[in-house]
This record gives structure tokens, C-alpha cells and sequence, in this order.
């Protein structure tokens, strides 16, 4: 594993810097507060390559591997998560889901299109009532001649609403059984599928999340990923490279967050000298540096391991589990650190504190990798 950042990480960095500068800066406390999902900017950054960072070039993809991928997340996530979490979303689940598992000729349709950035991707597989119980899940795909008709509703949808395309994980075999649930692409505009209700979110809520359902939904059979009975088992492959997204994502809001409290803790005066200089602070960034340096050896751990094609289940498991209570560990500190500016929105750190949380939430809660990483280890 190469520790020292790569030519393409470097330049991938720095241009995520740049596009930020312009691009995002200027206006993401406008999207914060309005729940803007800027769409243009997720076209602009499929002009960089950052919509198709794992897309192979034959398919209009960058042709990246997995640690530049991690470092374009977590600078994008530097910056503002919204970004950071709907880039990620878009590239790993519906994007990843169909260059994983997909036919040539379905990855020749729609790869070109969401690599480009020209297409925004969605990918449905949790729901109302079921959460990380998705073997229970509700939304059923029934055989009809030459279509599967579905009926049901997701929730907690990334792009729901403007997502132009949608990889869904439906049952079409018993509840509970772990081969009776396909997956589909679905194309917007489909007669029966629609966006539901968008959530008001605490944070991240420049990235769009709302429902999706389905009545009467008529899909032709070509648009089946795989084979009938096998979209569970391609979900939990595709949850594999989710972690390391979401490990990445919180890498950059910690990283974000201890930056602007170190920043700020050498501006600060307090009894005629930075409060750097006091040990109360000093130790608190102590704790966020070491915190945050361990976080991003497991997370470039777990992505060189997949660019190896090893099995990562464990390794992105514990990545994604003590990344994210990393970010919420040091964004928390962040404010603190902050004081009551902390609280205010005039300053960053409130909002690296609102976009934290969903990090142990959000594809696999704490609790949900805690028991991925006991399976693996008591086998």
C-alpha cells in the first residue's frame, strides 16, 4: 500500500480544490438553507471525470481506481458533504451497480450517460419499514409476459426525484429469502414509477433524498440486472464499495472541520494569546489529528485492497464504522473548540456538525458494520 499521495491523487486534489473554490463555495449556504439540489453542478463535475471515477474509459469513465476515488470524495466533502455524499451516491451505487453487474449491452446504454455526468443516478433498495432489514423488503416485482410490474415504495432515496435513472432492488420471491430479490434499472419517466416525498433533512440537505414508488410499474424484462433472484446478493457487493465512500465522505468532513477549528484556535485570542496555546485546546487537536489519521489509513486501506480485487467486507466495515464516528467525534469538537461561534451559521463548523451524523447512519449504521466485522471475525 502506497502511503505517499500519487501524481493522481495530487492532481485530482487540487482540481477538486479549484472547482470548489468556484463552483461550490459561493453558494452552498444558500443550497444549505433552501434544500437546493444543484444539478449543474454535478453536470460540471462529470466534465471533470468525477461522475465516472470507476468507469472504464471504453465506457466514457475516467478510469480511476479506488484511492482516487476516496481522495476526490474527501476533498469534495472538505468543501461541502451535500457534494460530497450525492458524487459518492451517484458513482458507487447506481453507477457501481452497473458496471459491477450489468450486461455489455446494458453497460453500453447507460454508462456513457452517468459517467459524463449528462445522467444523474439513483439506487432504491432500502424502505419504509424494513431499514437495514432489507429481506423483508415490501416492494414486489411480479412477471408479466415480456415486463415485471412493480408495486411498493422506497425511502431515504439520493436523487430520487432528479435522478434520471434508477437501479431497484424489488422481491419477486418469498420475504425473507436472500434470492428472491432482482434488481432493475428504471428509467425516469416510466409510467408508474415516481418520486415521493423529499425529506427535510438535518443536514446534507443540499443532496436530495426522497421517496420513490411504484404502481403498476410496467419494466421490460431486458432491464433485469443479472439474473432473476440475484439483486440482494449484487446489493450486498455494491454496500462493499458504499463504505468505503462513506468512510471517504467522513474522512472529509473531519477533515474539514478539524482545518477550520485549527485555523481558527491560532486566529482566537483569549487572555492575550491564540487559545491554541492552551492545553485544553491544544490536547483537543491533538486527539482530532491522531483520530483523523488513523481513520484515512483504514479507509486508503480498504480501497487499494479493492482495487486489488481482494474481498474488502471486513476492512470497508471497519473503515465505514470508525471513520464516521471519527467525523462526528471531531466535528463535535470542532464547535467546541469554536465556542459560541460554533452554534452560529457565520462559521463552518455547525454545519460540518449537522452533516456528520448521517455518516454512521447512512448505508450501514455503526451498529449494522459492527456485526458485519463480528461475522468475519468469529467464523
Amino acid at each position: 500500500m502506497e502511503l505517499v499521495a500519487t501524481e493522481n491523487q495530487t492532481m485530482i486534489a487540487q482540481m477538486v480544490r479549484d472547482f470548489g473554490a468556484t463552483h461550490i463555495k459561493p453558494f452552498m449556504r444558500e443550497w444549505d438553507e433552501t434544500q437546493e439540489f444543484p444539478v449543474e453542478v454535478f453536470h460540471k463535475l462529470g466534465e471533470l471525470g468525477l461522475m465516472g471515477v470507476l468507469v472504464p474509459q471504453e465506457y466514457g469513465g475516467a478510469g480511476f481506481g479506488y484511492t482516487e476515488y476516496v481522495t476526490a470524495i474527501a476533498e469534495l466533502s472538505k468543501i461541502d458533504p451535500s457534494i460530497g455524499l450525492s458524487m459518492a451516491a451517484h458513482n458507487s451505487l447506481c453507477t457501481g451497480h452497473i458496471l459491477q453487474h450489468a450486461s455489455e449491452e446494458q453497460k453500453r446504454k447507460y454508462l456513457p450517460k452517468l459517467a459524463s455526468g449528462e445522467w444523474i443516478g439513483a439506487w432504491g433498495l432500502t424502505e419504509p419499514n424494513t431499514g437495514s432489514d432489507a429481506g423483508n423488503m415490501r416492494t414486489t416485482a411480479v412477471l408479466d409476459g415480456d415486463y415485471f410490474v412493480l408495486n411498493g415504495a422506497k425511502n431515504f432515496i439520493t436523487h430520487g426525484k432528479s435522478g434520471n435513472v434508477a437501479v431497484v432492488i424489488a422481491r419477486t420471491g418469498e420475504v425473507g429469502d436472500s434470492h428472491g430479490m432482482t434488481a432493475f434499472i428504471i428509467e425516469q419517466g416510466t409510467p408508474g414509477f415516481a418520486a415521493g416525498r423529499k425529506e427535510d433533512k438535518l443536514g446534507m440537505r443540499a443532496s436530495e433524498t426522497t421517496e420513490l414508488i411504484f404502481t403498476d410499474c410496467r419494466v421490460p424484462k431486458e432491464n433485469v440486472i443479472g439474473k432473476v433472484g440475484d439483486g440482494f446478493v449484487q446489493a450486498l457487493k455494491v454496500l462493499d464499495g458504499g463504505r468505503i465512500s462513506i468512510a471517504a465522505l467522513s474522512l472529509g468532513i473531519a477533515q474539514g472541520a478539524y482545518e477550520a477549528a485549527l485555523q481558527y484556535s491560532k486566529e482566537r485570542h483569549q487572555f492575550n494569546q491564540p487559545i491554541s496555546n492552551f492545553q485544553g485546546i491544544s490536547f483537543k487537536l491533538a486527539d482530532m489529528a491522531t483520530e483523523i489519521e488513523a481513520a484515512s489509513l483504514l479507509t486508503y486501506r480498504s480501497a487499494d485492497m479493492k482495487d486489488q480485487g481482494l474481498n474488502v467486507n471486513r476492512e470497508s466495515a471497519m473503515a465505514k464504522l470508525y471513520a464516521s464516528e471519527v467525523c462526528v467525534r471531531v466535528s463535535n469538537e470542532a464547535v467546541q473548540i469554536f465556542g459560541g461561534y460554533g452554534y452560529t451559521k457565520d462559521y463552518p463548523a455547525e454545519k460540518f456538525y449537522r452533516d456528520s451524523k448521517l455518516c454512521t447512519i447512512g448505508e450501514g449504521t455503526s451498529e449494522i458494520q459492527k456485526l458485519v466485522i463480528a461475522r468475519t471475525i468469529l467464523k
